[in-house]
């Protein structure tokens, strides 16, 4: 029987996160990733727009990061201190570089293409009844969201592939989630080029996503799903 030790082990591995358990005193800094967005379903400066605001968030994270190694901890309380406020905006912007990262890697593939037999197609259509009736779900939950964004995760506690919205960029978060396909649908990421018709914008977005890195997410959570199943 595989016990909760060797779950922790398990996902950490499969997320590729470190086991190492040495403390780490340091400030922690979010290193900036390099993404190229060929879509030209996106304006070049609906494009750059995108990287600035990334940019901004990880430049936000790191002076928050800092702040917080120094913040008074004793005078910390739920109404009104440095702390409470530090913590908040660390989530915040955390979340934000996140799922922007996540967004433009699951984007812009112009030859996008599942396969029926990929181990995506196979999992979203189990939890889902149908492939076709996850997309309706996920395009449901694009629509939904209130400036924020869509995200079909892995639930840990159900074991399922589920979809979800998080408004801004952590509020109706889910807890124990991990993300595989995530659409951003902040009003700055298809305004510029699609007005008051984000639909068209999503549609446009889910026929190139890159299914190859959505199946590498998916086959971690697999992996995560049968530990967990015993």
């Amino acid at each position: 029987m595989i016990d909760d030790n060797d779950i922790k082990k398990i996902i950490k591995d499969s997320l590729g996160m470190s086991t190492n358990k040495s403390v780490i005193e340091e400030t922690l800094v979010a290193q900036e990733k390099v993404f190229n967005l060929k879509t030209e379903l996106l304006s070049t400066s609906t494009k750059e727009s995108h990287i600035e605001l990334y940019e901004n968030y990880l430049k936000q994270f790191n002076i928050i990061s800092a702040q917080l190694d120094n913040a008074n901890r004793s005078e910390s309380n739920s109404t009104h201190s440095t702390y409470r406020s530090l913590k908040c905006d660390e989530t915040y912007n955390m979340n934000a570089i996140y799922l922007h990262e996540l967004y433009f890697a699951n984007i812009s593939d112009l030859h996008s293409q599942i396969q029926m037999d990929s181990l995506s197609y196979m999992r979203l259509s189990r939890d889902f009844g149908t492939f076709d009736d996850w997309q309706r779900d996920f395009i449901a939950c694009c629509m939904a969201s209130q400036c924020g964004w869509a995200m079909t995760y892995f639930n840990f506690f159900t074991q399922t592939f589920m979809n979800t919205f998080i408004d801004l960029h952590s509020l109706n978060v889910p807890v124990f989630g991990y993300p595989v396909i995530v659409m951003d649908m902040w009003q700055h990421a298809y305004y510029r080029d699609y007005l008051n018709h984000p639909k068209e914008y999503v549609i446009g977005m889910m026929k190139q996503l890159n299914w190859n890195v959505i199946e590498s997410r998916i086959t971690k959570a697999d992996k995560v799903q049968k530990a967990l199943r015993g």
